[in-house]
């Protein structure tokens, strides 16, 4: 099987990174750990289709905290063509290193393409769950369909994560999370909530690795991980409310180094593949994680980051950063120079429109792109946007639309969390004037509601989705998740609400559902 060299490189310079910290530890590695230590799960993820990153943490189960010995811990892995593992393909062994939080990221090469796998990890006397997860298609083949499950935003302190229990029943291919993993207040409670309390926020890296844990103890959202590969982006609340760049709601000249010990957990936590990791400590406050996957010639995802590049939002409150509600009285929103997604990453996504293949190619980022005034429109000076989205930053997503108008990739389609509402939207440049031919909708936006995350009340969603005629359908007063059914020749994307999210039982419904056919923009409700 072909290895392409830009992954070969990539893997080594991850293998180098981790023997350079396992220098720091000359002494004897453990070869087990106090009390049953798999109590995070385990996940992969980024599948390519020869490989597969596989994930887990040693974290006692019922903790919050890092209990184990500053040691590093000898840990032996497996993955097979069955359950039973009367199979395996492959075995080894990787080092869980105390500077990395004793997470494990193994990058397991040499597999088939498109194929299911199951995978565990062992340490001492303990074994992990088993878990599933498989390859993508080799990237010259054209697969009959794939199940996509897209999620965001699960606030520990206002439900149940029954929907993740929902997500790994559905047996989807793959799952894309858009952001909000977690959120950095809470109490360490390692159960659900009745209510919210805002306490404990997270600055610290140690903060931030408590916080993974207690989400991560969840046995629904642990299922959904066990289900199938994720392929993960995050949105501000993995570091801190509104943050843009280098810069949060307190204006805190520190917040780099805040910043820099919560992408370190998050790496620590996640089943991701980076070009390079970097050394623990401050030299993760820049970490490059937007990235491109493909599903053979199926679909292409580019995945992307709109928090870490961004310019900040326009004229926020006074004395403080963070969003705003602003009308066209603030020039600033307007101004051409400002990006969304940062310079070097608007090239590299207007390059992997042009070069895509895939007959279908989803924009998997964080929040709603549909122009969403909070007032009714009658000329293009009216209007009140929110500016921590892509209204906040109208130049940029201009030039994104006109990157996609310029390239034309194959039936573009925005995948969306963050504003905890279920959208459908037809998108077009100008939002001011009516579809025309020289005002065609250029892409398809589906934007998921939050797993718990609270909304604002359904009567003020009929008026946003009223004002707003390009978007079809909004949907605030449930939680869920969505549901892609794909094949070469038509996209069924179905929006599934849960019944009460403060109930781990809770049954999900279809609250609606939409067709796009392939070659044909917009969007057809089917239900």
């Amino acid at each position: 099987m072909k290895i392409h060299r830009r992954e070969f490189l990539r893997h080594a310079a991850q293998l180098s990174a981790v023997s350079a910290l396992s220098l720091a530890f000359p002494g004897a590695v453990l070869s087990r750990t106090p009390g049953y230590p798999f109590g995070l799960g385990v996940a992969s993820g980024a599948p390519l289709p020869d490989r597969i990153m596989l994930w887990t943490r040693l974290v006692p189960e019922g903790i919050v905290g890092d209990p184990l010995p500053p040691a590093p811990v000898r840990v032996k892995w497996e993955i097979a063509e069955n359950e039973q593992f009367s199979k395996i393909v492959q075995r080894g062994e990787a080092t869980a290193l105390p500077q990395l939080a004793h997470s494990v990221h193994v990058d397991v090469g040499q597999l088939q393409a498109d194929r299911w796998y199951w995978y565990r990890f062992m340490t001492g006397d303990a074994t992990s769950p088993v878990a599933r997860t498989r390859t993508a298609p080799a990237r010259d083949a054209l697969p009959a369909s794939m199940k996509l499950a897209v999620a965001s935003c699960q606030h520990w302190e206002f439900g149940h994560y029954a929907a993740h229990r929902h997500i790994a029943a559905a047996a989807p291919d793959l799952v894309a999370f858009l952001g909000d993993y977690i959120y950095e207040w809470g109490p360490y409670e390692l159960k659900h909530p009745d209510a919210a309390r805002r306490s404990n926020e997270s600055f610290t890296l140690s903060d931030y690795r408590n916080r993974y844990a207690q989400y991560k103890s969840d046995k629904d959202l642990q299922a959904a991980h066990h289900a199938a590969p994720w392929i993960v982006t995050w949105d501000d609340h993995e570091v801190a409310n509104d943050y843009a760049a280098d810069r949060d709601e307190r204006l805190d000249e520190a917040f780099l180094e805040r910043r820099a010990a919560a992408y370190q957990a998050f790496y620590e936590h996640m089943p991701v593949r980076l070009a390079i990791v970097p050394a623990p400590g401050k030299a993760f406050a820049h970490l490059k994680i937007y990235d491109r996957h493909d599903w053979g010639r199926l679909a292409r995802f580019h995945v992307l980051d709109d928090r870490q590049y961004r310019a900040p939002q326009a004229c926020p409150r006074p004395g403080q950063g963070g969003s705003n509600s602003v009308t066209n009285a603030c020039r600033e929103r307007l101004d051409s120079g400002r990006s969304m997604l940062g310079a070097a990453q608007e090239t590299w996504l207007a390059n992997g429109l042009a070069q895509s293949q895939g007959r279908w190619n989803f924009l998997a980022q964080q929040t709603l792109m549909a122009q969403s005034s909070q007032t009714a429109i009658e000329n293009p000076d009216d209007g009140r946007f929110w500016n921590d989205g892509w209204d906040g930053y109208p130049a940029a997503r201009d030039r994104l639309l006109a990157d996609i108008a310029r390239h034309r990739p194959a039936n573009p389609i925005v995948l969306s969390g963050d504003v905890h509402t279920f959208y459908a939207a037809e998108i077009r440049r100008d939002f001011y004037q009516p579809v025309s031919p020289d005002n065609p909708v250029l892409a398809t936006e589906f934007c998921g509601t939050s797993i718990t995350s609270s909304s604002r009340p359904q009567s003020r969603t009929d008026l946003y989705v009223a004002h707003n005629p390009h978007i079809k359908y909004g949907r605030s007063d449930r939680r869920g998740y969505m549901l892609i059914a794909l094949t070469p020749t038509r996209l069924q994307a179905s929006y599934m609400g849960l019944e009460d999210v403060r109930s781990p039982d809770s049954p999900v419904e279809t609250l609606a559902s939409f067709q796009v056919v392939a070659g044909k923009a917009g969007l057809t409700r089917t239900d």
